[in-house]
């Protein structure tokens, strides 16, 4: 649809005849597909530590499989279009760390260990951080077929500015 409006404003000769952008069916498009589930694989950056084991490991997650880990510690997950990371983990029932779900402290960060998870502007991340890997799970949307992600990240030290207290916001 989109290149179908451009195609029409290059051609534009001051006719009053064309169409408007709103009439135009954003469905009719042949290179459209459908938007899939991804599928994530997951850790929990405590059996990083416990098994001091290492973010940077290429192996990380052959070892966490080979590991003997609880479902909640290492296992797999789906995205649905439209879904943030945090909502996919807690749809399928774990329990991720977060507070304030908009992006404004790193309770919910994760390690982005393969894949690629969007980040948007608006957030709290410090720019060192994210080329490292590390996104916020609360509004981190796939854009890939596959991730691999370590959670509960926020006990890292680069991380403390970035943290909220645990508990529920109060207004007093």
């Amino acid at each position: 649809a989109y290149r179908e409006l451009e195609a029409r404003d290059e051609n534009a000769d001051g006719d009053s005849d064309r169409a408007d952008p709103a009439d135009v069916d954003l469905t009719a498009d042949d290179d459209a597909r459908e938007p899939t589930s991804t599928r994530v694989e997951f850790l929990d950056y405590e059996a990083v530590v416990d098994y001091g084991w290492s973010l940077d490991d290429d192996e990380l997650f052959r070892k966490a499989g080979h590991a003997d880990l609880g479902p909640d510690a290492h296992g797999r997950l789906l995205v649905h279009p439209d879904e943030s990371l945090l909502e996919a983990a807690e749809r399928s029932g774990f329990s991720w760390p977060f507070s304030c779900r908009g992006g404004a402290c790193a309770n919910c960060a994760v390690y982005l260990a393969a894949g690629k998870l969007s980040q948007p502007t608006d957030h709290i991340m410090p720019e060192d951080l994210a080329e490292r890997g590390f996104r916020l799970s609360c509004n981190g949307y796939p854009l890939s077929d596959e991730l691999s992600v370590v959670f509960n990240v926020k006990q890292r030290a680069e991380l403390d500015d970035l943290i909220l207290p645990p508990g529920p916001f109060t207004r007093r």
